[in-house]
């Protein structure tokens, strides 16, 4: 037996491919089928299973496309109702692959069809859990999700979760190991570990929505504190992976068309397009075809697309570093951005050098902030997420997180200058496209962020530890 997690950092997503005995199974598979094919090749095995946990909402999953290149079936828990040819699993119910077995515990409240799949390994012992949003290291999914399909409120379906937690999951013994869908940094838990790998026993003992001692208002209030509104795209990928979509390739080769500068802004004209630069924030800040939205390749780009564009049927056309067209397009796909119409012929540098016109940020270091602020006068607009603020700021900042710029942005004083800064610049940039986009340019972006500040005299309030703050 083979256990494989493929984990997908920039989605904080963990795929999983097993192997026993010449047949395979993989859960929870991204879209892009080949680095699965090429396992399968390799490995000398015949795929016969993908288990999807549940809908997923932050990305698109290419149970499709490994279907139709392997045959193997398709598998859901109780309760989900996709438009293609699946396997209606049963609670309880048993698949073998090879000499082990995956057996299906229907665990709802992330959805009503989450599903955890526990596998039972050739000695008939429970070894591990694939526990999808259902059960994360230091958290659980999320319950305010579902809420329309359900036909329930978060609530009711936190009130599930504790349940399936309770009387399924923590049943089970403390050495079985947990290996759950995302990590930190997925908006589909608000607190999740670092870690990717647990068991039952440590998750009993660490996580606080598994506390032997909480009761189900506890757990419910505890669960759906603090929840931030979803990324706008989630409904939207949900949907795409009840039905059918394009095939990962044809989608990819769209956004691979190269287009050169002398068309690209006519293009642009025709579709509607936005223009998506992915290059680093302080190679944008110098330089970029106007209009362009600022969201870098390094980064969590696909979770920030998916936040600030919010439509997957946005028409998009591409910026990129030389030589990162394909990862930029192949991360796009993943999160259901399929109306790709191609990428600038060699970059950025060939629009500059054909003369066309470029515009600029005004990004100004921490040092030259630090001798114009004025205290008491100046204005500064810090971006980072609330709990980041709450943490330690700068004196008299307002907190204005880019995730709601489109709520705040309109309360701008086009006559007032202000100064704008995120931890480091990779947020701030983004804010400083979009606002230059829609017309506003009275404002200073801080290069390198409150990391930046911090090293200057500019007050700062007192720092208060953020796993303070999030409690």
């Amino acid at each position: 037996m083979k256990i494989e997690q493929i984990y997908t950092g920039c989605l904080a997503q963990g795929a999983y491919y097993i192997t026993s005995n010449g047949e395979a199974a993989i859960i929870d598979p991204l879209r892009e089928t080949q680095p699965y094919m090429e396992r399968l090749e390799k490995d000398g095995v015949k795929l016969k299973y993908i288990f999807e946990t549940h809908f997923h909402a932050d990305f698109v999953s290419g149970h499709l496309d490994l279907s139709k290149k392997t045959g193997a079936s398709i598998v859901y828990g109780p309760n989900a109702k996709p438009e293609f040819e699946f396997i209606s699993a049963k609670d309880g119910q048993v698949f073998e692959i090879g000499e082990i077995k995956i057996k299906v515990l229907h665990t709802p409240g992330h959805t009503m069809e989450s599903t955890t799949y526990l596998l039972i390994d050739a000695d008939g012992n429970d070894y591990a859990i694939f526990s999808g949003d259902t059960l994360f290291i230091g958290d659980v999914g999320r319950p305010d999700l579902a809420q329309k399909a359900a036909s329930m409120t978060q609530d009711e379906l936190a009130a599930t979760l504790f349940r399936s937690l309770r009387n399924t999951i923590m049943t089970l013994a403390d050495d079985v190991v947990v290996y759950p869908a995302h990590g930190a940094g997925s908006a589909c838990g608000k607190n999740m570990s670092k870690e990717t790998v647990s068991t039952v026993g440590e998750q009993k003992a660490s996580n606080y929505a598994l506390r032997a001692d909480m009761t189900e208002a506890e757990f419910i209030k505890e669960v759906t504190d603090g929840l931030l509104p979803p990324p706008a795209y989630f409904g939207m990928n949900v949907a795409m992976n009840k039905s059918g979509i394009e095939s990962f390739e044809t989608v990819f080769n769209n956004g691979m068309r190269a287009i050169k500068a002398a068309e690209f802004e006519l293009v642009a004209e025709e579709t509607g397009a936005l223009i998506l630069d992915t290059r680093d924030n302080a190679d944008f800040a110098k330089g970029y075809v106007p209009q362009s939205i600022n969201i870098g390749i390094n980064g969590d780009f696909a979770p920030w697309v998916g936040a600030l564009v919010g439509d997957v049927k946005q028409p998009i056309l591409l910026v990129t570093e030389i030589g990162m067209e394909e990862e930029t397009v192949t991360r796009l796909t993943r999160v259901g951005f399929d109306n790709l119409i191609g990428h600038l012929k060699h970059g950025f540098e060939a629009w500059a050098e054909a003369g066309f016109d470029v515009d600029t940020v005004d990004r100004i270091t921490a040092e030259q902030f630090e001798k114009e602020l004025k205290i008491g006068e100046s204005k500064i607009i810090d971006v980072r997420k609330e709990s980041e603020y709450e943490a330690e700021h700068v004196d008299q900042a307002y907190s204005r997180p880019l995730a709601s710029i489109n709520e705040w942005i309109k309360d701008i004083n086009l006559e007032e200058h202000f100064y704008m800064h995120c931890a480091g610049g990779y947020r701030s940039m983004m804010a400083a496209s979009i606002l230059q986009a829609r017309g506003y340019r009275n404002f200073s972006e801080i290069e390198g962020g409150f990391n930046a500040i911090a090293k200057t005299t500019v007050p700062k309030t007192d720092f208060v530890c953020q796993s303070k703050v999030l409690k």
